[in-house]
């Protein structure tokens, strides 16, 4: 048996034993968390939550942190208006916007009631990312026991905030994330979301992140949902000044701080349409992938190999390896054609997207380089307009 031959057998079993045990535990583990809405009642293993319980709902302030969302902040900003929630307020921050966002939230405020605040920030104060600045500055004046971080591109169907309130007191959480569905209006953008809901089997366990002896957590910057008191024992946002990937940050302080946490799925209950293509995907994740690995290099090229092994193995295994070397690729390939099945039933992605996972697996590992190149080459991050010093994020990390 050649050298070749012996790689190739323990990298295809290797993969094969990795793509089987995280799908397994992924289809156990998200058998417990649940589901919202009465059309989530249908959802293959999980727990349907539709009906509400009798405990009277708490007051929920919503802070929206927008700057340059001239394209979707109106229709953001009209379904929180329309929701179905007994007692709530929206507070939006123009975070020192240059398109027509101000004018368009000044005419909002204008045409609704009083439960629309808007704030302006017309300049950033040393020490801060602007959007961490402006959730701070938002729940300073919330006047809510709960505070629902959301962002300025999200829409909210009518009855989301009502069931993602209840299932929080249901489980007694005081942090609670209901994952947004994801549109695509593109073939680029369905590539690039389905792996990267692929990824999420590797990354982020949120039925292990309601586990307190877990360190797993999980924050959604579409869909945070905070209690009040547990927001401030942790030092609010404030304490997160220069966090990059805030939503993350936010779930980790709860979590190391022991509040109990809750996820729930709410299949169209949280709507986003994240990028325009797939050039746009790997443009939004320049400012968070190298932030996500703590800013380190050797991580981060670690994190590349790893992942052009498990996305791009299995296809390369199956083409070239011979004889039972084949078989662990083959294991992981199945594995990847179950997961875009199930996938489908979820989202927009198809089960013949599989057969772009390759040029997605390329464009994302590019992604991460292009996002630690630029960080490095730049001493820092350029985001919306804004540079941040590397060695001040490094420090706030």
């Amino acid at each position: 048996m050649s050298w070749l031959h012996s790689l190739n057998l323990i990298s295809g079993i290797s993969l094969g034993v990795i793509w089987l045990y995280h799908a397994v535990a992924a289809q156990r583990g998200l058998r417990r968390v649940p589901v919202l809405g009465r059309a989530a009642a249908s959802g293959e293993g999980h727990v349907p939550e539709s009906s509400p319980s009798a405990r009277p709902l708490p007051r929920v302030s919503i802070i929206v942190p927008a700057r340059n969302e001239e394209a979707m902040i109106e229709a953001a900003v009209r379904s929180l208006l329309a929701l179905d929630y007994p007692d709530f307020e929206v507070v939006v921050v123009d975070d020192r916007s240059e398109d027509a966002t101000g004018a368009i939230l000044e005419r909002l405020v204008a045409e609704s009631d009083a439960r629309l605040q808007l704030l302006h920030v017309r300049e950033l104060p040393p020490g801060w990312l602007g959007k961490t600045h402006a959730m701070w500055r938002g729940a300073a004046v919330a006047t809510g026991q709960w505070l629902l971080f959301t962002d300025a591109d999200v829409v909210h169907q009518t009855q989301s905030l009502r069931l993602a309130v209840d299932c929080a007191t249901r489980h007694d959480a005081a942090h609670m994330v209901l994952m947004p569905t994801m549109r695509t209006h593109t073939l680029g953008e369905r590539m690039m979301i389905g792996f990267f809901q692929c990824m999420f089997l590797f990354q982020h366990r949120p039925w292990k992140a309601a586990d307190p002896a877990s360190r797993d957590y999980l924050g959604v910057g579409a869909y945070n949902l905070v209690r009040r008191d547990a927001y401030e024992a942790i030092g609010s946002y404030e304490s997160m000044r220069l966090c990059v990937v805030d939503d993350m940050r936010l779930a980790e302080r709860l979590k190391q701080a022991g509040f109990p946490f809750c996820a729930a799925f709410g299949p169209n209950l949280v709507q986003i349409r994240w990028a325009m293509g797939a050039t746009g995907v790997v443009r939004n994740l320049t400012k968070n992938f190298f932030a996500h690995l703590q800013f380190n290099l050797a991580f981060a090229l670690l994190a590349a190999l790893g992942m052009l092994w498990l996305h791009l193995g299995p296809w390369l295994g199956l083409g070239f390896a011979a004889g039972w070397a084949r078989a662990g690729y083959g294991l992981a390939m199945a594995v990847l054609v179950a997961s875009y099945a199930a996938m489908s039933r979820y989202s927009d992605t198809r089960p013949v997207d599989l057969l772009l996972h390759p040029a997605a697996a390329v464009l994302m590992t590019c992604a991460l380089l292009l996002s630690t190149s630029l960080t490095l080459l730049r001493g820092g991050v350029l985001w919306r307009g804004t540079f941040y010093p590397l060695a001040e994020l490094k420090r706030n990390s």
